[in-house]
């Protein structure tokens, strides 16, 4: 699997186009099931409005699920604009929902169009980014003089030390980018003259990692 960008957490952001409020919630989603409960959920809670409009994409590059709907607007005029942004943002494993609150005048075809891709546009300014990543779940053992060297290691691969283990030698359990391994791997080896090596022993296909 390959790198890529997703929203790190719900978010919501408000615009008003001619009286009429647009809220936009995204939400980070990694399967059709997972998109839906997100829509219903964001559906009951303004039950109350005109639309709720849903757009999503699952997955990423060449291998998408991707989504969207209308709600009751002019067919083209809502659900079609929103997921363009969404696609043109980058993301991947991606949910919006664009709730719209009558404002009493009618914004025509286009003026729909621009508002609703404006409100995804103006939600995904303000949501912070994680990296969906494969890693591998590697563990490290080493004599106590090398203990601070092999942390420093590890952070410079932009690893992650989950626990460590104090005995007759130092266990680190630590989280890697799984195609950031095998240089890793080579410096350890490097750095202990061929003594020290790191076992992999588990796999994470999606590792979430903050941007």
């Amino acid at each position: 699997m390959k790198r890529y960008l997703i929203p790190a957490e719900e978010t919501r952001s408000e615009i008003r186009v001619s009286n009429s409020r647009f809220i936009a919630t995204i939400a980070p989603v990694f399967n059709v099931e997972q998109a839906k409960a997100f829509i219903a959920r964001i559906k009951k809670e303004f039950s109350d409005a005109s639309h709720n409009v849903p757009a999503f994409v699952i997955g990423h590059g060449a291998s998408v699920t991707a989504h969207s709907s209308d709600d009751g607007e002019p067919s083209g005029t809502a659900g079609r604009p929103a997921l363009a942004v969404l696609q043109g943002s980058g993301l991947g494993d991606a949910a919006v929902v664009v709730t719209r609150y009558f404002g009493g005048a009618k914004l025509g075809t286009g003026g729909l169009v621009r508002a609703y891709g404006d409100a995804v546009r103006a939600v995904l300014k303000i949501t912070p980014r994680a990296e969906k990543v494969s890693t591998h779940i590697v563990m490290i053992a080493m004599p106590y003089n090398y203990y601070e060297r092999v942390q420093r290691l590890v952070q410079s691969h932009h690893g992650i030390i989950r626990d460590e283990d104090f005995a007759a030698d130092v266990t680190l359990g630590c989280e890697l980018a799984a195609e950031g391994y095998p240089a890793f791997q080579a410096a350890l080896k490097e750095l202990s003259r061929g003594m020290l090596q790191a076992e992999i022993i588990g796999s994470n296909e999606a590792a979430i990692v903050l941007k």
